[in-house]
């Protein structure tokens, strides 16, 4: 949109461009107009009530006009976002925030929109089929509710700062004060999650931007607090929706021509 807040008729979708040095942050805020957050470069995140999302370059967040939502980076990121007037997709229904594929082709469109030198004619189509290649993914949010009550927070603390530490409550209880029963309640009444539960999904929301940096799974599973790569690919998947490298696919870089040998092939 223009910066008058008027609509740039008679496009369809406006592309924004950002960019977001480490610890760029949007507070909470809204559009007039849906919005398609995605990630040139490096991850995003944004939260909203319904949850929490990191997005790396594959995957981009449907954002329904009207959303309050707040975008940071993780690291230093380029935002380029599609926002889409809500009169031109009627038949795209989204009401609360939805995690979409962000493939080859939709990159490739919103890098073409980005121009300004588009015949009307041309940047219509292009608009037509960006929209219909919007593709959900079962990409479950990792949003962590942190307890209020100091004698949970103590743990919820330590295990943010060491995802790894597999201590029971039983052996909490100490530290915190409180009898493992009751820490049990206070996980179960603040977050929503029992403690194992609560556990998982952070060191699920941990594993993310380790995963990002490419480290291998073996490397990433260790560090938060699993015994093999197998335990963890099948916690994430349970927890997250997919895999972890569907969700951070590793790029295949192109080999030279005539340098292809039985061994590379898939």
């Amino acid at each position: 949109m223009s910066r008058n807040g008027q609509w740039p008729a008679p496009t369809a979708i406006f592309i924004g461009h950002f960019t977001m040095p480490r610890g760029t942050a949007f507070p909470q805020h809204w559009h007039a107009a849906h919005q398609l957050a995605w990630s040139a470069k490096g991850l995003l995140r944004v939260t909203t009530e319904q949850g929490s999302w990191l997005l790396p370059p594959s995957l981009a967040l449907w954002i329904p006009a009207g959303v309050p939502h707040t975008t940071e980076s993780a690291g230093d990121a380029v935002m380029r976002s599609p926002y889409v007037n809500p009169e031109s997709c009627p038949q795209l229904d989204w009401r609360e925030p939805t995690v979409l594929e962000a493939g080859p082709l939709l990159r490739s469109l919103i890098d073409h929109l980005v121009r300004t030198d588009l015949r009307q004619e041309a940047r219509s189509r292009a608009e037509a089929v960006l929209l219909d290649v919007l593709h959900p993914v079962p990409v479950t949010s990792v949003a962590v509710t942190a307890p209020r009550d100091p004698r949970a927070r103590v743990i919820a603390d330590a295990l943010a700062a060491d995802p790894a530490d597999s201590r029971s409550l039983d052996s909490w209880g100490t530290r915190a004060g409180a009898s493992a029963r009751t820490l049990a309640r206070l996980f179960v009444s603040e977050t929503g999650l029992a403690f194992g539960q609560w556990r998982e999904r952070l060191r699920m929301r941990a594993a993310m931007p380790l995963l990002a940096e490419g480290l291998p799974i073996e490397s990433v599973a260790r560090r938060v607090g699993y015994a093999s790569a197998s335990s963890f690919v099948a916690a994430f998947r349970r927890i997250v929706g997919v895999t972890p490298r569907q969700y951070f696919p590793v790029e295949r870089k192109a080999l030279p021509r005539g340098d292809l040998s039985r061994r590379d092939l898939p």
